[in-house]
């Protein structure tokens, strides 16, 4: 199998692996916790339940432009992924960022919200798709400045 078919199966398995993860923590947070409570899990990290309208840390709230924004960024990273499915890792972030871009998609479309539950000190709550994104650009910016080494084998 080529390195673009190799590409495009793992970030394919990992974007599946990432919406499934999601929204199975999502469903047992929605199901065993009520909207607005919180329920200690270890020192200073709490499970919650809380809706998100707006992207990251509700900035936007109930604007349509969040939508067309997230829309815009997925086609954006879509086509860079085609355009460089070549290179080694880049399934990676491509997988981390749509898969967790989709997670938080889906709740947009089925409920209106983003269901966040994940809440540290200081810290906004989020949830696994908010981590998949955040070490998607990670993974991203990683991919970007390795490079594309003649020596690294296939």
């Amino acid at each position: 199998m080529s390195r673009v078919a190799q590409s495009y199966v793992r970030a394919g398995m990992l974007i599946a692996g990432v919406v499934a993860v999601d929204q199975l923590s999502k469903r047992l947070v929605q199901d065993n916790i009520a909207e607005g409570d919180s329920n200690s899990v270890f020192i200073g990290i709490n499970f919650v339940h809380v809706k998100n309208k707006g992207v990251a840390f509700g900035a936007f709230s109930g604007r349509p432009v969040v939508m067309i924004i997230v829309l815009l960024a997925l086609a954006g990273l879509i086509v860079w992924f085609a355009l460089h499915a070549d290179r080694r890792y880049v399934w990676i972030p491509t997988g981390l960022l749509l898969g967790g871009a989709l997670g938080n998609i889906l709740d947009r479309v089925r409920d209106g919200a983003v269901t966040d539950f994940i809440k540290l000190p200081l810290w906004p709550a989020f949830n696994v798709a908010d981590m998949a994104i955040t070490f998607g650009v990670l993974t991203l910016l990683w991919v970007l400045e390795r490079g594309d080494a003649a020596d690294d084998p296939a």
